[in-house]
């Protein structure tokens, strides 16, 4: 989802992959199996014991299918199978918070069936929308509900909004996320969270927006040492723009590389990896971008983060990639990824017909990037 990359370890998609919404491709812990009739949406029980007993036993769905024990359900399974218990067990929780308001797991039913109302909502049930937005509005009234569920659920309406951007594309989608944040800045001015969401607006933005965003990170007595050192990153990439981009090595075919001897020609870098998912999704439009520019003048030179050469040289094979590689084996130690501060991949730059560097945000609309770096 857009928001809230992990710092805890290399981000694996920059905003693209980051503007998503929260789906999940994996089944909730709490939807375990455990055999009972979930169909049925009222509770059985009278008084608000026994009938919190019934909830916990309905959390816990039928025994999945037994082929998803051998290969990793898709979305749509999920969908098709867990659907009906899903919707069942959000009015089970509303029946059971309805008639036991005062009992002291009404607020944690409540709770709950918000996420299975979202749930529902990821699985595709766009008709539980209104649904879902009456559960919200109510629950941001509970006096009970502590900062961090209340900035959670306030998080998702960024990412919402910025997602029901989509159709106007990722300019759009990034001005929403932004304003979005800059909003939960106002009404939550402590969390460092929101730091790390105006991080994601900087390293998605042109250089001159991007810039104050990143001083602004780290100048922050919000921001931990992490972010404020992500940021600072972040700069160093941006003082690159406009300079000549020192690198050089023998490619894993044992091709000569050095991107001095290529001027006159346009440059991409590309930093990738074969188990980089967005990396993958993307191989084809790079391949497709170099197959119709490459006679005019486009070289791509790849730095690939893979730790083992023969997946590598597999799939560069199989998929015939004419470009050369650079490989260390070292992932996110690369020897290219340190020198010059990719913390994120798939990451794509554009060098110029004069060897110097020119975007640093080349996958969006790469093909027209590369088109008008030729046509200087």
């Amino acid at each position: 989802m857009l928001g809230l990359m992990a710092l805890a370890g290399p981000i694996v998609a920059q905003v693209p992959e980051a503007l998503l919404p929260p789906v999940t491709n994996q089944v909730p812990d709490a939807l375990v199996p455990q055999p009972t009739n979930l169909l049925v949406h009222a509770l059985a029980a009278k008084d608000a014991g026994p009938a919190w007993e019934e909830l916990k036993t309905a959390m816990h769905p039928p025994t999945p299918p037994p082929d998803w024990a051998t290969h990793e359900p898709s979305l749509k399974d999920q969908s098709d199978y867990l659907m009906p218990y899903v919707l069942a067990l959000m009015d089970k929780l509303k029946d059971f918070y309805t008639r036991f308001p005062k009992d002291t797991n009404a607020g944690d039913a409540r709770r709950q069936e918000f996420e299975m109302t979202r749930l529902a909502i990821n699985f595709g049930a766009s008709n539980q929308t209104a649904r879902f937005d009456a559960e919200e509005k109510a629950l941001l009234t509970d006096p009970t509900l502590s900062e961090d569920e209340r900035f959670a659920i306030r998080q998702n309406d960024v990412e919402r909004a910025a997602q029901a951007k989509e159709s106007a594309g990722e300019t759009a989608m990034l001005a929403e996320f932004e304003k979005g944040a800059r909003s939960l800045q106002k009404e939550f001015p402590k969390r460092p969270e929101i730091m790390q969401m105006l991080l994601e607006v900087a390293i998605n933005a042109d250089p001159p927006k991007a810039r104050p965003i990143l001083q602004e990170i780290t100048n922050s007595p919000v921001a931990g040492a992490e972010l404020k050192d992500a940021a600072a990153g972040q700069i160093k990439k941006l003082d690159a723009l406009g300079k000549p981009v020192d690198l050089s090595y023998t490619a894993v075919d044992g091709r000569a590389v050095d991107v001095s001897k290529l001027k006159g020609k346009v440059v991409l870098l590309d930093f990738w990896a074969t188990w980089c998912g967005p990396c993958m999704e993307g191989f084809p439009q790079v391949k497709a971008v170099y197959d119709k520019y490459h006679t005019n003048g486009l070289e791509i030179v790849g730095i690939s983060l893979d730790e083992d050469k023969d997946s590598l040289t597999e799939f560069l094979a199989g998929n015939k990639t004419p470009w050369p590689q650079y490989f260390d084996g070292k992932k996110w130690e690369n020897k290219f990824a340190v020198k010059f501060g990719i913390d994120s991949i798939p990451a794509m730059w554009l060098i110029d017909k004069k060897g110097n560097l020119r975007d640093i945000n080349a996958r969006t609309g790469l093909g027209g990037k590369v088109e008008k770096l030729l046509a200087e």
